[in-house]
């Protein structure tokens, strides 16, 4: 079997080295994709003990439906146009919040690169958050 490895690794050089690059990008993907995640019960820990700061990034339309309480809403698409309305919270703790974590993922590291420490994804986002059935607001 170890032969057949070595035999299949010797002729298909290219192959064997494209994959070993996939699984290291795929490991460095997963443990700093995982870093900043947190549930609705750390955030709301977050909130209440460390003043962190909640940045939801969803559309307009669907902020105004629902929304954690004193949420900012800096659509996805206008956070690095709109850095100066985050700047002011670069010490702190900020948590971001889409409808399922996908889009405020991507946006925690669009603000871990112009330098912000303490950025955290809310894990699910507010789907997560109404399935734990802690509170959100229509109120602006």
């Amino acid at each position: 079997m170890i032969e057949q490895i070595i035999e299949f690794s010797g002729n298909h050089m290219l192959l064997v080295s494209a994959l070993i690059i996939a699984i290291l990008m795929l490991i460095q993907n997963l443990m700093a994709g995982n870093k900043g995640n947190i549930t609705p019960v750390e955030a709301t820990e977050m909130i209440n003990h460390d003043d962190a700061v909640i940045i939801d990034v969803r559309p307009a339309a669907d902020f105004s439906k629902g929304h954690i309480i004193n949420a900012i809403n800096i659509p996805a698409s206008n956070l690095l146009t709109q850095i100066n309305q985050v700047e002011k919270y670069k010490n702190k703790k900020v948590i971001l919040s889409c409808r399922s974590g996908a889009q405020s993922a991507v946006a925690c590291k669009q603000l871990g690169k112009q330098g912000f420490e303490n950025v955290y994804n809310l894990k699910g986002g507010i789907l997560n958050w109404q399935s734990e059935n802690l509170p959100v607001t229509t109120k602006k």
